[in-house]
């Protein structure tokens, strides 16, 4: 587990990592649909949130289901996103 890393300007891959009171600036911070990452008291300076691989899909499926009349469900999901499940 990262602990006080710094990150500036790199690409940094989420899944399965954990960081703790880390800072990342201006970073690429990719996503592909793995186990979720953890953040504890980590700071984020304009950096780029990236999906790919099965988190790609996922939101390629979702935009597909707003085009073709599943709205609603994309609104409600994006409500309990959102709302942090409450």
């Amino acid at each position: 587990m990262p602990h006080g890393a710094i990150y500036n300007h790199e690409t940094v891959v989420l899944d399965g990592k954990s960081f703790e009171q880390c800072e990342f600036r201006k970073c690429r911070l990719v996503y592909a649909g793995g186990t979720l990452p953890s953040f504890s008291e980590c700071r984020f300076d304009a950096c780029d949130w990236k999906y790919d691989e099965a988190a790609a899909r996922t939101l390629a499926y979702l935009r597909l289901m707003w085009e073709v009349g599943g709205k609603a469900s994309v609104q409600t999901l994006i409500k309990e996103v959102t709302s942090g499940g409450r």
